[in-house]
């Protein structure tokens, strides 16, 4: 069985795929519920494809907050079971700053909680205004968080709860790119996007500086496939959107997205 699953997915989301096998075979056997850490869209696209939208046993569900975020949990249940908002035991912190003396990133506020010791994939999505923050966490980590955060950089902080309801929206802007490239290699996809040589996409590659979904990967040959986020460090996100066919010369036609900064 897991050899033809395994046949669907990349190498490096094999142990993924394991981990996906091991919740769905404990729900089915304790017909108790299993609530994850925070997952990005690629993960939760491979649970969808594990399980199923029809599986007898058991289904699946993702809250990260919002409809539109970007990281979310996901609750994999008994098919009887009915979940809720609050089966998925996230929170809502928000803390406030002086723009004009500091200017906070997301790179530095989430610096700033791993700095304390914290597993990233208990953060959900950051979401910055002009003088506020936002960080979705897990419920239990909430109480930790509010005591000890309290500098961003230079800037203080002060965290309070608050609703989801209150969770302030994505403001996201993507430049779309048409392509035609020879393979769908991360290295060939990197120097396309970001208009590098392949030489220098292959070097950023086994630098540990690429991202694909939020993980390294320093193999510059990995097949990237529809919505893959690839992030390089240095020049920001961009994703696979497209895959639209061969050219008469086999070349393969895309469309890309790059997220403006």
């Amino acid at each position: 069985m897991k050899v033809s699953i395994y046949q669907h997915f990349r190498k490096h989301e094999h142990p993924f795929v394991d981990q996906v096998l091991s919740w769905k075979e404990q729900v089915e056997r304790t017909y108790i519920s299993y609530l994850t850490d925070f997952l990005d869209p690629r993960e939760r696209q491979m649970i969808r494809s594990i399980i199923g939208p029809t599986n007898e046993e058991v289904k699946y569900s993702f809250f990260g907050g919002a409809n539109e975020a970007e990281r979310q949990r996901g609750v994999i249940a008994p098919f009887y079971e009915e979940m809720i908002e609050n089966d998925f035991q996230i929170m809502l912190l928000e803390g406030t700053f002086a723009n004009k003396f500091n200017q906070l990133k997301h790179r530095d506020i989430l610096g700033a909680f791993l700095s304390l010791g914290i597993d990233r994939k208990k953060i959900g999505d950051i979401l910055i205004d002009e003088n506020r923050f936002q960080i979705v966490v897990t419920q239990e980590l909430s109480s930790y968080i509010k005591m000890n955060l309290t500098k961003i950089k230079n800037a203080r902080v002060q965290l309070v709860e608050q609703s989801l309801s209150n969770m302030l929206h994505k403001k996201d802007e993507w430049m779309t790119s048409n392509h035609t490239i020879s393979s769908l290699r991360l290295d060939i996809i990197v120097k396309e996007i970001y208009r590098m040589s392949r030489k220098d996409a292959a070097q950023h590659i086994r630098n540990h500086r690429v991202k694909v979904n939020f993980k390294n990967i320093d193999d510059p040959s990995v097949q990237i496939i529809v919505d893959d986020l690839i992030s390089v460090r240095g020049y920001g996100r961009s994703k696979l959107i497209a895959i639209h066919g061969k050219t008469r010369k086999e070349k393969i036609k895309i469309t890309t997205a790059r997220l403006k900064t």
